[in-house]
């Protein structure tokens, strides 16, 4: 009885780890990444706390970026300038950054888009989509909207417009602009619009961008002229969390170069920032932050109706830098689905285990029927083992049993001959 407990017990585990592993797959497509059950349970800060401003340092002390994302040791930033920094120290509202150098590959990107003959593959146009949305939907600007925020529909949807009609003006992209709103603010922000950029992947979109504000009291962190206009400059940011981070990254650190080209400071800086921001779904998903709430709103929309005129020829959507030998080998990075093979064997893994469990369900009617089967395919295994094993013992005798043997045969047959002679002298 206890063999087939054992068995029954076995066969259950088999047939749940196989749900649990093909659940995990599934979920993770569409939820896990950006669901962490611990950060809502948690006492940490909401991504972009408005009025909080953590100041990042150098080793001298000089202030090199701002945020009031809550700041955490292994972040980092790469300026306009292509300067390198990874926080190493956070101290309430202050981090200190190590200097990690110049970064070669920002560089290397920075060259290649000096080279005036890019200008020439803009005439080999192609259509391409591009998805547009926003996690936080309330996100406003205080000089024209009145308040930081304004629920279900914050001047943060005017922003958005002004991205999607410079992009469509300005060249054959086509944008799908999903206006869902996703409030409250708070950590589950990015779990909901996940269900939006999962809606936005069907239009199998070049790239999807996440259009926020950044929440720091100082206006003139970002308040810049460029281009003889009066904008609010943009960060870039990339969630660290998550498997396409390089690819992300890459990703951000072309727009910076060559937005930067055409229209010299837009781009402030990229922030790899602790989080995921749903940038799994691709190698070309981005968050972009269109100054802060003490900007004007008009600010923001002219600086990002400038950075939308260097997006259609970073993603080739006008021909560009993926139809030439470039750094980075082209849009989709190496190691962007790495993952993809180790979940192809998941899936089989799982669907193994499970379908393995139903056969014996649907062969044998009951948990009883389970056990048997098993317990039963066990006995006849080891009954196929026991001849094997008896001649196996045999073989293994010592020599002294065949001695016993002998001898006991022997008086076996002496025996016999004293009864025989005791029959002829009764005779």
């Amino acid at each position: 009885m206890k063999t087939k407990q054992f068995f029954v017990i076995l066969s259950l585990l088999m047939m749940f780890t196989g749900i649990g592993i093909i659940g995990y797959l599934g979920l993770s497509e569409t939820v896990l990444p950006a669901w962490n059950p611990a950060s809502v349970l948690s006492n940490e800060d909401a991504d972009h706390i408005v009025g909080k401003a953590i100041d990042i340092v150098d080793a001298k002390g000089s202030v090199i970026s701002r945020a009031c994302r809550g700041v955490a040791v292994g972040d980092e930033i790469i300026n306009s300038k292509g300067d390198h920094y990874r926080v190493i120290k956070v101290d309430q509202n202050r981090a200190v950054a190590k200097s990690l150098g110049k970064d070669k590959q920002f560089l290397a990107w920075h060259e290649f888009f000096t080279d005036e003959r890019l200008a020439m593959a803009a005439a080999n146009r192609k259509g391409g989509t591009v998805g547009i949305y926003h996690t936080h939907s309330d996100e406003a600007y205080v000089p024209s909207d009145g308040s930081e925020s304004i629920p279900f529909k914050g001047g943060i949807y005017d922003v958005g417009r002004s991205l999607v009609s410079r992009l469509q003006q300005k060249s054959d992209t086509r944008v799908v602009y999903d206006q869902t709103p996703h409030d409250p603010h708070d950590n589950a922000a990015y779990q909901r619009s996940r269900r939006t950029a999962m809606k936005l992947m069907k239009q199998n979109p070049v790239a999807i961008i996440d259009v926020h504000r950044d929440g720091i009291p100082d206006a003139s962190y970002y308040r810049a002229t460029v281009s003889d206009n009066k904008v609010s400059q943009l960060r870039l940011v990339v969630g660290r969390q998550n498997p396409n981070m390089e690819a992300n990254k890459d990703f951000a650190r072309r727009m910076m170069a060559y937005a930067n080209k055409v229209h010299p400071t837009i781009v402030k800086e990229i922030f790899m920032a602790k989080g995921n921001y749903n940038q799994d779904l691709m190698p070309t998903a981005i968050l972009i932050e269109a100054g802060t709430h003490t900007n004007t709103k008009g600010e923001a929309e002219r600086g990002v109706a400038l950075f939308a005129d260097a997006i259609p020829t970073v993603l080739g959507i006008e021909g560009g830098p993926q139809t030439r030998n470039v750094p980075g080998g082209g849009i989709t990075q190496p190691g962007a689905t790495g993952t993809g093979g180790w979940r192809a064997v998941g899936w089989i893994l799982g669907l193994t285990l499970l379908l393995g469990g139903g056969f014996l369900f649907i062969s044998t009617g009951s948990l009883k029927g389970v056990g048997d089967r098993l317990a039963g395919f066990g006995k006849e295994f080891t009954n196929y083992l026991g001849p094997v094993t008896r001649i196996r013992q045999r073989a293994k005798k010592p020599a002294g049993d065949t001695k016993v043997m002998k001898k006991a045969s022997d008086n076996m047959a002496d025996r016999a001959v004293i009864d025989h002679r005791d029959d002829v002298t009764e005779d």
